[in-house]
């Protein structure tokens, strides 16, 4: 029913940076388009997409996303995506200026001078090295610098998570009313006869849940979610967006333009999930890894890709994969994917930093850092000088500890991961994160459910 709403509706739809970008254009063939498609608070488990080969648990079997199933046999399945922040602000800002969160001084959503100009933003990059491009961003976008200062050239504008909240049934979430301005976009680039990039930053699956009736219905009898309180809605609502994700697919196969179009499906933080610890605003697993497919030229079709890999590593990506030998801006810190792409999920991600740094300061008990690098990952609790040392390749759910019994590594990646964090954030930062009293809002910390796990917004 909702593919048929949309399809009803659908039918009535009508510098200052020197960065140093390589600017000659390839003509040997025509420039790609992407599609970035990013949920948001989707579980890394959050689909019926199992994000580790053959394992159920890392899917959510009872929601039925058969587009995303379809997305993820006709490309490549990241089983070790990241999310550059643990809730949705600063994680929409690391994408935009490939940067950890720290570096780019944007840790949280009251961060206003970030340390990069907006001109070395994703869009504006893309259009130095291809000057054809044209971009739009459609649905939430949770910052007060605007699309159009980061580069786009159409947009929704600043929107917040309310924005999201749609009063009209026939389109919850705004998910109908995204894709229908998305389609309008590629059909006029596909006519202009310019390349595209094009950000779908939906509202779905964000709380408050709303879904198509008819959508709700299939989950609100007869079926185990039933048992599970809002979990009905919240199927009904992830069946919506995977309706519009369809849709998007179709439109492009319409245009003539899906062999040539990176389509990429990402989530802008983690949430819940049966295998990880954690979930949104905290810095394990849970909070950070996140669903990613691709599908594009070039890309091996229903292949896994077992590489970690970071959301801030999509400028440098879609230059690579738009211009190769396109450097990025100076400071970018992720590295392309096109290597992995290329090789069938055997390739290599090189960055100018050998680490995954996440920050989280705010609303949780203790101020936190995280770093990664290898298969080791050690959180770090400024306040308290509290340390937890997990080995990623043996104990996926952080169960076990190891920083007693590996000091020497511990030390290591402590020292790595508080530079990191005073180079970006700086030293008056760092006394208030060491002090436990980071949160810039004045707000009192949040407290613990009965669980003893932390209760984020």
């Amino acid at each position: 029913m909702g593919a048929a709403i949309l399809a009803r509706s659908l039918s009535a739809a009508g510098n200052a940076s020197t960065a140093g970008v390589t600017p000659a254009l390839a003509a040997a063939k025509p420039a790609p388009n992407f599609v970035f498609i990013l949920a948001d608070d989707q579980s890394w488990s959050g689909t019926a997409v199992p994000m580790l080969p053959g394992n159920s648990r890392s899917r959510t079997p009872l929601f039925q996303t058969p587009h995303l199933e379809r997305l993820a046999t006709e490309g490549m399945t990241f089983s070790q995506a990241y999310a550059a922040h643990c809730k949705c602000e600063c994680s929409r800002a690391a994408i935009q200026m490939g940067r950890t969160t720290t570096s780019l001084n944007a840790p949280d959503k009251s961060a206003r001078n970030w340390k990069a100009p907006l001109t070395d933003s994703l869009v504006h990059t893309l259009k130095r090295a291809h000057p054809a491009y044209r971009a739009a961003h459609f649905g939430k976008w949770q910052w007060s610098h605007s699309p159009t200062a980061l580069g786009y050239d159409v947009s929704d504008g600043i929107t917040m998570n309310e924005d999201g909240e749609s009063t009209d049934p026939a389109d919850p979430k705004l998910s109908f009313s995204i894709t229908r301005r998305a389609h309008a976009f590629m059909q006029t680039q596909v006519q202009s006869n310019h390349p595209f990039y094009l950000q779908l930053s939906y509202y779905a699956v964000h709380q408050t849940p709303q879904a198509l009736a008819a959508t709700l219905k299939k989950y609100s009898s007869g079926n185990d979610l039933t048992k599970r309180g809002d979990r009905a809605i919240m199927a009904a609502m992830t069946e919506d967006l995977d309706t519009c994700v369809g849709a998007v697919l179709r439109k492009l196969t319409d245009l003539g333009v899906a062999e040539n179009t990176y389509v990429i499906y990402m989530s802008d933080n983690g949430g819940r999930s049966e295998l990880l610890k954690g979930g949104k605003g905290n810095l394990y697993e849970g909070g950070l890894r996140v669903p990613l497919i691709v599908r594009g030229p070039g890309v091996s079709a229903g292949v896994y890709a077992d590489v970690p890999v970071i959301s801030y590593d999509l400028l440098p990506t879609l230059l690579d994969l738009a211009l190769p030998g396109a450097v990025p801006p100076a400071g970018s810190e992720g590295g392309s994917w096109g290597d992995v792409l290329r090789q069938g999920g055997r390739g290599s991600v090189s960055r100018p930093i050998d680490r995954l740094v996440f920050h989280q300061a705010v609303e949780i008990p203790h101020p936190q850092s995280a770093i990664r690098q290898g298969d080791f990952k050690l959180i770090y609790s400024w306040d308290t000088r509290a340390r937890e040392l997990y080995n990623l390749a043996g104990d996926l759910g952080e169960t076990r500890n190891l920083a007693d019994e590996n000091p020497s590594i511990a030390d290591r990646l402590q020292s790595e991961l508080q530079l990191h964090v005073r180079s970006g954030l700086g030293d008056a930062a760092c006394q208030a994160l060491e002090a436990g009293t980071s949160d810039p809002r004045g707000q009192a910390k949040k407290g613990k459910n009965k669980q003893g796990k932390t209760r984020p917004r």
